[in-house]
C-alpha cells in the first residue's frame, strides 16, 4: 500500500528552472509566439543571423522544452465552441486531485491547474452550448471526492496569449 508521501507525488510536478536564455533566444520565441509560421530565413533577417544559426537556436529551445509545441491557435466561436467557462473544482484531498486529473482527455478540457485558495482545481473548459457544460459538470461530480464546483462563464475576452518571453 503506498505511503502518504507516494500519493501526493503523482499529482504534484516537478519544480521548473528557467532556462539559460540570452537575448537573442528570447527575441526568437517573442517573434514565433506572434507567428510560429515565419521561416527560418525570415527571423534570420529580423535577427541578423544566418539562416543555420536561427535553427540550432530554436532546435536547441525546443530540445530544451522551452518552445513546448508549434500550434494554431484556434478561435472557439469559430469552431462553434461559444461557451468558454472556468469552474473551480473542490475536492477532500489529493486522491480525489488525481482521479479529477484523469479527465484531462476530454477535449472540453483547455487547460487544468492545481491552485492554491478556497478550490483545490481550476479548469479552462469550452463548449457547444449550457448543455454542454452541464454535461460537463455532472461528469466532474460524478467523481469521488469532489465536493462541488463554481462556474465562471466568460462573456467577453479582452486578452488572450502565452508568457512573455522577455526577463
Amino acid at each position: 500500500m503506498p505511503n502518504k508521501i507516494e500519493e501526493t507525488n503523482a499529482v504534484k510536478q516537478a519544480r521548473h528552472q528557467p532556462a539559460k536564455l540570452d537575448e537573442v533566444d528570447r527575441k526568437i520565441l517573442g517573434l514565433l509566439s506572434e507567428d510560429s509560421s515565419r521561416s527560418y530565413a525570415e527571423l534570420s533577417e529580423v535577427l541578423h543571423l544566418s539562416a543555420p544559426a536561427v535553427h540550432d537556436r530554436v532546435k536547441r529551445l525546443k530540445r530544451d522544452g522551452v518552445i513546448k509545441a508549434t500550434v494554431a491557435r484556434i478561435d472557439g466561436c469559430k469552431v462553434g465552441r461559444t461557451l468558454l467557462t472556468f469552474v473551480l473544482v473542490n475536492t477532500k484531498n489529493v486522491v480525489s486531485t488525481r482521479r479529477l486529473l484523469t479527465l484531462g482527455h476530454l477535449p472540453e478540457i483547455e487547460e487544468m491547474h492545481t491552485v492554491a485558495g478556497d478550490s483545490c482545481v481550476l479548469l479552462k473548459v469550452r463548449v457547444r452550448e449550457t448543455e454542454g457544460l452541464e454535461a460537463l459538470l455532472e461528469k466532474i461530480q460524478d467523481i469521488e471526492g469532489v465536493d462541488g464546483t463554481r462556474s465562471y462563464i466568460v462573456l467577453s475576452t479582452f486578452v488572450e496569449r502565452g508568457p512573455d518571453p522577455s526577463p
